[in-house]
């Protein structure tokens, strides 16, 4: 004791057996963003369950916005929220018994539709410019003059227009061919297997009011994606912090040793 002075040395890298504070944060960093991803992850997956359903279309009346086979997300909307150029999903005994059919709507209640004039389908006097069709293909293929749909219902066609068992093959009935709006239970918001993506705005009729907004597919996409990247990122960090720590400390020791 007497004279003598005592040195303190601090811990080389991983003597103590404890983590570094740096290294505490970054771990309470890292379990915080797998908690979020989780959340978003699942929430993403649960609203998507809430709010859509999927179908597989059977036939080819949609091509080629829909082609045979094709799996689809649609909305679960009210047949209230139904505007002209959606694709819906809608389920009428008096055109196919017990079976989802899926058509674009062209016309709704208190409209005018006729076909055709100068090979496209005329809704309260007006041409729609419909991009969705097969190429080459005209609307008079379906000429079936002119029908008032009456309201609280809808007038609906197949994009392929030649082989689709649509509205016109129903004219002789008392409703000319329409569906209640009621009979509608989704609105088709993309296509995604095989892969497609979302389905196009129908611009074309545009000029006859408002369309229908997308509904919320995206948004869950996003969700999704980031609550993924959450959890990855997050679960990294503990095995990549440890190799680094790791190497810092093989690296230390020799050139402690070297300092003796």
């Amino acid at each position: 004791m007497g004279g003598e002075s005592m040195t303190r040395t601090a811990p080389q890298g991983g003597g103590t057996g404890t983590a570094p504070a740096g290294g505490r944060l970054g771990q309470r960093l890292s379990g915080l963003a797998v908690a979020l991803g989780l959340v978003l992850f699942l929430g993403g997956f649960a609203w998507g369950a809430l709010v859509y359903r999927p179908y597989t279309v059977p036939t080819s009346s949609m091509t080629p916005t829909i082609d045979a086979g094709d799996r689809v997300l649609a909305q679960r909307v009210d047949g209230g929220e139904v505007r002209r150029g959606d694709v819906v999903v809608f389920e009428d005994k008096t055109w196919v018994t017990n079976a989802k059919v899926v058509k674009r709507v062209v016309a709704v209640g208190g409209d005018t539709v006729s076909c055709c004039t100068d090979g496209k389908l005329t809704v309260n006097g007006k041409q729609i410019d419909e991009p969705y069709l097969p190429e080459g293909s005209l609307a008079e293929i379906k000429n079936f003059g002119t029908v008032t749909v009456p309201e609280g219902r809808l007038f609906l066609l197949g994009d392929e227009r030649q082989g689709s068992l649509d509205s016109t093959a129903h004219l002789t009935d008392a409703v000319k061919g329409t569906v209640a709006r009621t009979a509608v239970s989704a609105r088709v918001d993309a296509v995604v297997w095989p892969w497609k993506g979302m389905l196009k705005r129908p611009t074309g009729f545009e000029t006859l009011g408002a369309l229908s907004q997308p509904g919320p597919l995206r948004t869950i996409e996003l969700l999704v994606a980031a609550g993924a990247v959450l959890v990855l990122g997050g679960g990294a960090y503990g095995p990549i912090a440890g190799r680094l720590h790791r190497s810092r400390t093989r690296t230390a020791r020799p050139e402690a040793a070297g300092a003796r």
